[in-house]
């Protein structure tokens, strides 16, 4: 027991496959009743963020001992995870599911992460501790998606190399394909660039010009997509989530440039979202 009266919390060791499923070991639980696990009734729960109460949003997965006296609940890469963050509990008869604390992570199989070829939504979670030291899950399922990888700052343009993951035939999609670049707060203004495709792989380069050309002063987000040229074809957001890194705006950071546009001097700078996103942010200098 802690010094408040209250049971110490209770951890969760996660292990990740290179498919996109995870295991969760709980290692320090005590169970309430002593006796056999005959009548074990215990589940791991994952509650959606925001969808508390709806449909969909509350997944129940067996929590089940194993022969080295743990439990162990797993979240295959088949169970459809909807994009969000993803609370962990865990629940043990009629009780209330309770919070778990994060324990030992072994996300290697998430580094530089490659996923095979298949047309069925591409499966990321990743866990992560929270603000106030919880267990949670950034899910995310795309299909297509266009993982970013390499991107260089130079001579006022963005230059990105990437892949193309869970479309049939790659080479096909991404021919005649371009960068769209939208404009946020007034969706009417989009800007395009060709893209260059080698397979699966791509490469395309974004001149900063062509998003201060009609700025307008304030601050202008620009969201990025892959568009085929098949108009049936849906577009692929430029996101980077194939490692284990769960947020990724305040680690993976880029230096902005400053462009002379028709309203004055604007500074431009990439970045990627809450939803590790890549976007670009156009504003005046401070």
């Amino acid at each position: 027991m802690s010094e408040a009266g209250e049971a110490a919390p209770t951890r969760a060791d996660c292990v990740a496959d290179s498919a996109g499923g995870l295991t969760f070991h709980i290692t320090d639980w005590v169970r309430p009743q002593p006796g056999s696990y005959d009548d074990w009734n215990g589940a791991l729960v994952l509650i959606l963020r925001g969808a508390e109460g709806r449909d969909g949003g509350e997944v129940r997965l067996p929590l089940g001992p194993t022969g080295d006296g743990r439990l162990q609940a797993a979240l295959p890469s088949t169970v459809a995870l909807p994009e969000g963050r993803w609370d962990v509990h865990m629940a043990y008869g009629d009780a209330e599911p309770r919070r778990l604390v994060p324990g030992l992570n072994d996300l290697r199989s998430l580094v530089d992460r490659r996923p095979g070829p298949s047309t069925s939504p591409l499966s990321v979670r990743i866990p992560y501790a929270t603000k106030h030291g919880n267990l949670s899950l950034r899910s995310w399922r795309r299909a297509p998606h266009a993982e970013a990888g390499e991107i260089l700052l130079e001579d006022g343009a963005m230059a990105v190399r990437g892949r193309l993951h869970r479309v049939q035939h790659p080479a096909e999609w991404l021919a005649g394909a371009v960068l769209e670049a939208r404009c946020r707060r007034d969706t009417a203004r989009v800007r395009t660039v060709p893209v260059t495709a080698d397979g699966a792989d791509f490469f395309c380069t974004l001149p900063f010009a062509e998003l201060t050309e009609d700025w307008g002063g304030g601050a202008d987000l620009w969201d990025l997509r892959l568009r085929p040229a098949d108009a049936e074809e849906p577009p692929a957001r430029l996101a980077r989530i194939l490692d284990d890194v769960p947020d990724k705006k305040e680690i993976f950071t880029y230096p902005s440039m400053e462009l002379t546009a028709p309203h004055g001097q604007a500074r431009v700078r990439p970045y990627y979202t809450r939803d590790n996103d890549l976007a670009i942010r156009v504003e005046a200098p401070v």
